[in-house]
């Protein structure tokens, strides 16, 4: 089973009808056939911008619990590689969510992201490899 990374806007998108990016996040994911993975940074920034809502971050976090995506713990030691990125990239800026994704996609080996962020053509990991944003390559 492929493995894919998913950021806060996807999954902001996926679960606020109103969002421009709904659909195009809904039709790839009924397409996608794989395992998403996340960070417990990018569940707190989704579950913060759900705030408009309880019961749709109650559904957002129902889904995670059926098993829709897998979160991911960064550790003590992954705070070091996640300040040297934010700095490394502090004229766009990268924030804590993105720095935290950069990092274990490093650590796990996965180069595929699923972002309606322009910042992931830009990010880079240690070893300057790319991450290929699924949702504007075709799988």
């Amino acid at each position: 089973m492929k493995n894919t990374f998913i950021d806060s806007g996807p999954l902001i998108a996926l679960f606020d009808k109103n969002d421009k990016y709904h659909n195009k996040v809904l039709a790839f994911l009924k397409s996608y056939d794989g395992k998403l993975i996340t960070t417990w940074a990018v569940v707190t920034e989704v579950t913060h911008m759900l705030s408009f809502n309880l019961k749709v971050q109650i559904d957002f976090l129902r889904w995670i619990d059926r098993g829709g995506l897998e979160v991911i713990e960064i550790t003590d030691k992954d705070l070091e590689k996640i300040i040297h990125f934010m700095e490394k990239y502090t004229n766009i800026p990268m924030d804590l969510a993105d720095g935290s994704l950069l990092v274990v996609a490093q650590n796990l080996q996965i180069r595929d992201i699923v972002s309606i962020d322009s910042d992931y053509d830009i990010y880079r990991t240690i070893k300057k490899e790319p991450l290929r944003n699924l949702l504007k390559t075709p799988n």
